[in-house]
């Protein structure tokens, strides 16, 4: 796969490693402000080069990539991996509370089991 010299417009190296769908999207990102390079807002039109760390804010997460390999055109998954390295950080494990489950066609609780399961929720 030839590889383009020099720099490639941010947008099209976000579209092309598919972290977006379409280059729109991508564009659509920087304008809204969801795209960082070296730690200033990108414009769509913002070139990168091999060495350039790139921060993308996706689904409430940001997302921390060094440019490795430059590309403009959109390659399969594994090749697309191969050109960045991934610098996020995990992200924190949300811990979810068991609810209590009834029996189907117990009733309603009595207010001994609903005490209980008060209890259990940390109320």
């Amino acid at each position: 796969m030839p590889e383009p010299a020099g720099s490639v417009r941010v947008d099209a190296w976000l579209w092309a490693v598919r972290l977006y769908k379409t280059r729109s999207a991508a564009t659509a990102a920087c304008r809204a402000g969801h795209v960082r390079i070296d730690g200033n807002p990108a414009k769509a039109a913002q070139t990168v080069v091999p060495g350039t760390t790139v921060r993308v804010r996706q689904e409430g997460f940001d997302r921390t990539l060094e440019v490795t390999r430059l590309i403009a055109k959109r390659v399969g998954a594994p090749v697309a991996q191969q050109c960045y390295i991934d610098h996020t950080p995990a992200r924190p494990r949300v811990v979810i509370p068991q609810v209590p489950v009834r029996d189907r066609g117990t009733g309603r609780p009595t207010k001994r089991d609903r005490r209980e399961m008060e209890r259990l929720r940390g109320r």
